[in-house]
């Protein structure tokens, strides 16, 4: 039996607590990071210029989309390796992560292509000065042709994942990160012989960061691809497994591209506010979204062992301590909204809108529990309608509406749009969730382990 697949039992058999306190810490501090590193990031090109803190709003959607497919793939190459795991097959998981690098790099490529056509009608969408424009488009090129680093780095860092090896990809992240931060400063403002590259240089000390990250993650990860021949087999597998993902990420980029432009008619300042406010989301989201990563692989393992009491103490668990620590984020948006815009502007136009619309999303926090994470368990379990149907209603069908319909009212009012789709698709989540509980009643499995 293989060392990584009697690792893997220990998701079986040990408490899910102890699992999740093992796992999640090193996943989250990686993710802490990965955050910093982003506001770290926005700090310095606002302390550039107004405008290229504009233009770091206006490609986020894009840097999106590229973590949507780099991590989509991760995703379906992670729960495949899980399951082959759990059923002894070694030499298939291996397999799949060969072919998850050769996807990487198939995906980079047709990707930066892409964006340099598209790149600048894309940015006229969303910004309007020449300045902003002008520092969009040259940003979002570096980024999209030097993103090869985080299409391989997600791959690795999930195949990783998938033996239960969190601590290296940890490590990774946390070098590239800050690669990303010593570089900032230097390249932006130019120091000793480094020349002043503005915002050029924020571009290019992503790139650094997220090369740095692949080079750590591929020193153990990389695997040799399958033949040809019999590659294909594996690709419909990882795509029938991280589609989901794939989709929900696209949909998150396409309603901050929707939501963008419903602002650009009020103004650039109010473009920036939504990109701040994702900054340093992704700081407060960082107990929700590491769960999230870490529950993946062990609800398709116990998935795959038709241990269903224990899928569902993993589900309450992770919601649990994830509405805990979002309590912190509802704390600071409504009491020091001012101190945390602050940190990137102290542009009076940038204040008087970000002040009230913080206060307001802040309101989303602890609701938006319930409804991000039963998408992740029904990924989890191959239930891919679900998964899809509940980030659908959330991301388009809700907040997309909402927002342009409270734009009418005014632009404080389209803020509310956040809150109401969080209750609506938690709503309909917890509803699929007590669905799944009824069909596995009805089938009454042989049962799983009783360590809890």
């Amino acid at each position: 039996m293989s060392q990584t697949a009697a690792g893997d039992r220990y998701f079986q058999t040990e408490r899910v607590w102890k699992i999740l306190l093992r796992i999640a810490p090193p996943v989250m501090l990686a993710q802490l990071i990965q955050a910093l590193y982003n506001i770290v990031d926005s700090y310095f090109v606002g302390q550039y210029s107004n405008s290229g803190l504009t233009a770091l709003s206006v490609i986020f959607p894009v840097q999106l989309i590229i973590t949507a497919i780099a991590v989509g793939t991760g995703v379906g190459v992670n729960t495949y390796m899980a399951r082959m795991y759990a059923f002894g097959k070694t030499r298939a998981a291996d397999s799949t992560a060969g072919t998850g690098t050769v996807l990487a790099v198939v995906s980079w490529a047709v990707f930066a292509v892409a964006m340099l056509l598209l790149m600048e009608p894309y940015v006229r969408t969303s910004a309007t000065s020449l300045d902003a424009v002008s520092d969009a488009v040259l940003y979002g090129n570096i980024v999209c042709v030097g993103s090869i680093g985080i299409f391989l780095e997600s791959i690795w860092t999930k195949v990783l994942q998938a033996g239960g090896n969190m601590r290296l990809p940890m490590l990774a992240q946390i070098a590239g990160a800050l690669t990303n931060i010593v570089l900032d400063p230097i390249l932006i403002f130019g120091l000793g012989p480094v020349p002043r590259m503005g915002i050029a240089g924020a571009a290019a000390a992503t790139v650094a960061g997220q090369c740095v990250a692949a080079v750590l993650t591929g020193a153990a990860a990389f695997r040799r691809p399958p033949k040809a021949r019999v590659m294909w087999k594996y690709v419909r597998q990882i795509y029938r497994l991280g589609y989901p993902s794939i989709f929900m990420q696209m949909l998150y980029t396409v309603y901050i591209m929707a939501l963008n432009m419903i602002l650009a008619g009020f103004s650039d300042d109010a473009v920036t506010v939504l990109g701040l406010y994702y900054k340093l989301q992704s700081f407060f989201f960082i107990p929700l979204n590491g769960l999230q990563t870490c529950i993946v692989p062990i609800l398709s393992y116990n998935f795959a062992c038709l241990a269903y009491d224990r899928c569902k103490r993993i589900l309450y668990d992770s919601c649990g301590i994830s509405l805990v620590f979002m309590l912190v984020g509802v704390v600071s948006f409504e009491c020091i909204p001012d101190r945390l815009i602050g940190l990137f502007s102290q542009e009076p136009a940038v204040l008087a809108i970000g002040v009230p619309a913080f206060r307001v999303i802040g309101l989303s926090f602890i609701p938006a529990v319930l409804s991000l994470m039963p998408p992740v368990f029904f990924q989890a379990i191959g239930a891919a309608g679900p998964s899809l149907l509940l980030s659908v209603v959330r991301q388009i069908c809700c907040l997309i509406p909402l927002f342009w319909l409270f734009s009418k009212i005014s632009l404080g009012a389209t803020w509310f749009a956040y809150p109401l789709s969080e209750v609506i698709t938690g709503s309909l989540g917890v509803a699929f969730y007590l669905r799944q509980l009824q069909r596995w009643k009805r089938e009454a499995p042989v049962a799983g382990p009783t360590v809890r």
